[in-house]
C-alpha cells in the first residue's frame, strides 16, 4: 500500500525550507530527513509517523489518535504515529512536524549514504 501523496505535499510544503532536508522511501512510506536523521514519515498507514526524544514520547501518547510504532513485535520508544485524523488542520500537522524537525536538529548529522 502507498502513502499518501497529498499528506506527503503538505508536509512537504512545512519543511521546504529546512537546512539539511532530504526525502527518503522509507518504512513504507515517505520520510523526511534533517541532517540524515528521519524527522517526520508520511505512512502507509494512513498516519504520520513522527520522531521525538523518548523522554517525551509518554506524553505524547496520552494525545488523540495517537500510538507508538512496534516493529517486528517490539516497541520502538520516541517513534509516535499520528493517525491522520489527529493532523487535519494545518496547524494541528504543524505542530506534530515542528516536534520531529525539532528532534532531529538535535542528533548528530550523518554523513550520506553512498
Amino acid at each position: 500500500m502507498a502513502y499518501d501523496e497529498d499528506m506527503a505535499n503538505r508536509v512537504r510544503e512545512l519543511v521546504a525550507l529546512e537546512g539539511g532536508l532530504d526525502e527518503r522511501t522509507m518504512f513504507g512510506g515517505l520520510a523526511f530527513l534533517i541532517g540524515g536523521n528521519m524527522a517526520v514519515a508520511v505512512s502507509h498507514r494512513d498516519a504520520l509517523l513522527v520522531r521525538m526524544a523518548p523522554e517525551d514520547a509518554a506524553a505524547a501518547l496520552k494525545r488523540p489518535h495517537t500510538e507508538e510504532m512496534v516493529m517486528r513485535g517490539r516497541a520502538m520508544p520516541g517513534w509516535i504515529y499520528v493517525g491522520f485524523e489527529g493532523v487535519r488542520t494545518k496547524r494541528d500537522l504543524a505542530a506534530w512536524v515542528r516536534r520531529g524537525v525539532e528532534h532531529a536538529r538535535t542528533l548528530p548529522v550523518k554523513a550520506p549514504a553512498g
